[in-house]
């Protein structure tokens, strides 16, 4: 899969009226209908959730948080254009979010558009159990450019020892995050809502990110072959470690892996390494993948089960006072020599993020194997309540 490709230039918001109402219509046909809901066990959550699809775009909530885990993701980072700045920042803004939201509504709700609208209810030879979601957040710079009050925790990520980031995939004024369970819809959805931003959004850079073929009910594995994404909160931790009321926020990390390197690795040190048991994902001295990592367990001989330097170890909420982040971890290939992770993770305070990252880069034995190239933080808004558009608090 490719990680990376150029994103097409959108459409002028200036054209006219004509032009406007066929690139909206030209954007519904590319949506789709899909599903919403959530598990009620995310520790053991299968990749593809069972049931009847049911996604929805209305609600205090935006979809694609806590909603089960597609197999495919995008993420779109956009910049506002040089033009788009304070009060009439503020208003282009509003119409872009308002676009969207009638786009979104009508594909996934089956919700009436305006008259001048072509309402659409699924992709050409894609089926509508594709379950889209698209999930939208603000990056630091954007309150500041429109003079709007920023949510509070919103700031840069500090720079970790060890990152070599790429001004090609990070940062952005605007992140959008699509999931489905075919890379076609998230490519085809992108590309809709970028044409209905017109020249208000310049596309910056975009991360696509695939789940490896997984039996129903097990985890998948990332590409050094270890289960990832085994151990998330539970649905009440989320209402305490990752909303903020109907808010949260987004980081997005691409993880470059040194496949190669690890893979050299007899499987015992790969073990002693993650924490975990290769066949199995049960953390060591386990048989099981959702036994408890217990970082402080002892041998009788006095040493520690959870080897010191071990990524679980140092990714364990144990350390953190019992906070935790909502994990989404994605596979990406842009060939032989650039495999990893394109790491998506959801919490109330991105400075839990940032502690995790200092502990992991002082301490942890597989960032010897790990390389950050590319880095993101967005407030993920509330969702659109019934007669209101995304943004709509923001930019009241």
């Amino acid at each position: 899969m490719t990680a990376h490709a150029s994103f097409p230039t959108p459409d002028g918001a200036s054209a006219p009226a004509r032009r406007d109402v066929l690139t909206r219509a030209a954007a519904l046909a590319t949506l789709t209908a899909t599903a919403s809901g959530c598990t009620s066990d995310p520790r053991s959550r299968p990749p593809v959730a069972a049931g009847p699809p049911a996604f929805r775009f209305r609600g205090p909530r935006q979809a694609g948080v806590t909603t089960p885990q597609q197999t495919a993701a995008l993420v779109v980072a956009y910049d506002l254009a040089p033009a788009v700045r304070g009060a009439g920042g503020v208003r282009a803004l509003r119409e872009v979010f308002a676009r969207w939201t009638r786009a979104l509504a009508d594909a996934l709700d089956g919700e009436l558009p305006p008259p001048t609208a072509v309402r659409a209810t699924e992709l050409d030879g894609v089926s509508a159990r594709a379950r889209l979601t698209a999930t939208v957040g603000i990056g630091p710079r954007l309150p500041q450019l429109l003079c709007v009050p920023a949510p509070d925790g919103l700031r840069e990520l500090p720079p970790f020892p060890g990152d070599r980031l790429d001004p090609a995939y990070g940062g952005g004024d605007l992140v959008l995050k699509l999931g489905a369970d075919d890379p076609h819809v998230t490519r085809a959805a992108a590309s809709a809502l970028t044409r209905l931003a017109g020249d208000t959004l310049r596309p910056r850079w975009r991360q696509s990110g695939f789940l490896p073929p997984t039996p129903a009910g097990q985890t998948p594995r990332n590409p050094l072959g270890f289960k990832d994404g085994t151990e998330n909160p539970t649905p009440e931790e989320c209402e305490r470690w990752v909303w903020s009321r109907d808010a949260t926020f987004l980081v997005v990390r691409r993880i470059h892996l040194g496949v190669a390197e690890f893979a050299r690795l007899a499987t015992g040190r790969q073990e002693e390494i993650i924490g975990r048991h290769r066949a199995s994902g049960a953390p060591l001295g386990h048989r099981h993948e959702h036994d408890d990592v217990d970082i402080f367990a002892k041998t009788p001989e006095g040493r520690y089960v959870i080897p010191l330097g071990s990524h679980v170890r140092a990714a364990s909420p144990r350390l953190d006072a019992g906070a935790r982040m909502l994990r989404r971890g994605y596979s990406y290939d842009a060939g032989p020599d650039d495999r990893g992770l394109l790491f998506l993770a959801f919490m109330r305070d991105p400075a839990l993020f940032a502690r995790v990252q200092h502990r992991m880069a002082a301490t942890d034995e597989l960032s010897r194997f790990t390389e950050h190239r590319g880095s993101a933080v967005a407030y993920v808004l509330p969702g659109a309540l019934p007669g209101e558009n995304l943004g709509a608090r923001l930019l009241a």
